[in-house]
């Protein structure tokens, strides 16, 4: 599970980024407060790359997922973008589980 989820962190850390580039286009915000939400945004990606297996780092993970999407309002392509990440994160979890429980079925047979 940690490799499927860490890859779609390392993924939406440069999707962040480039929607910050895209944001700060927009007359009404200021570069700060652009660089200071996507820069929290972004270690928060990389973060929960090694966070994933501890306890409540699948929950951040969703917290950051809703995030994402929630930064539509902001640069509207996000919505699209937030929820094609959403359904990445959600087969990173899922398909990961069953990964390895396989590898423990694997490993307890041989």
């Amino acid at each position: 599970m940690r490799t499927l989820c860490a890859s779609t962190l390392i993924g939406e850390f440069f999707i962040i980024g480039f929607a910050g580039l895209v944001a700060m286009k927009d007359p009404d915000l200021s570069t700060s407060t652009v660089w200071t939400v996507c820069g929290i945004a972004m270690a928060l990606s990389v973060l929960l790359c090694g966070m994933i297996t501890r306890p409540g780092g699948v929950q951040l993970g969703w917290a950051l997922q809703i995030g994402l999407i929630a930064s539509g309002f902001v640069v509207p392509t996000m919505f699209f973008l937030g929820a094609c990440f959403a359904g990445l994160w959600w087969c990173s979890v899922h398909f990961g589980r069953k990964v390895d429980e396989a590898k423990a079925r694997f490993a307890a047979q041989a």
